[in-house]
């Protein structure tokens, strides 16, 4: 999705040796949220490549933090490629 920046719900989570993407720390939220370019007043869309898998935890963890204007891109990625939405291509 143009504009879109990655977030990588494995890296920004505290590790569990039995349970994925446990809600990370504060700190490890705005420092993740800060090096995206999200500040508290950034508008949030979450959207994932399956069309509606993880992005509602991200959602859940952005309202959890308090961020005021989050949501989720209905039918994900596929919907939007789908309906012709605008694309580019960057950094993985």
């Amino acid at each position: 999705v143009k504009g879109a920046t990655h977030w990588d719900i494995d890296e920004v989570a505290v590790p569990h040796p039995s349970t994925p993407h446990m809600m990370p720390s504060p700190a490890q939220f705005a420092a993740s949220a800060a090096a995206a370019g999200i500040s508290h007043s950034t508008p949030v869309v979450v959207y994932d490549q399956l069309g509606l898998f993880s992005a509602p935890r991200l959602w859940f963890t952005f309202r959890h933090f308090g961020h005021p204007e989050v949501a989720v891109l209905d039918g994900g990625l596929p919907a939007w490629e789908r309906e012709g939405g605008e694309m580019e291509t960057g950094p993985e």
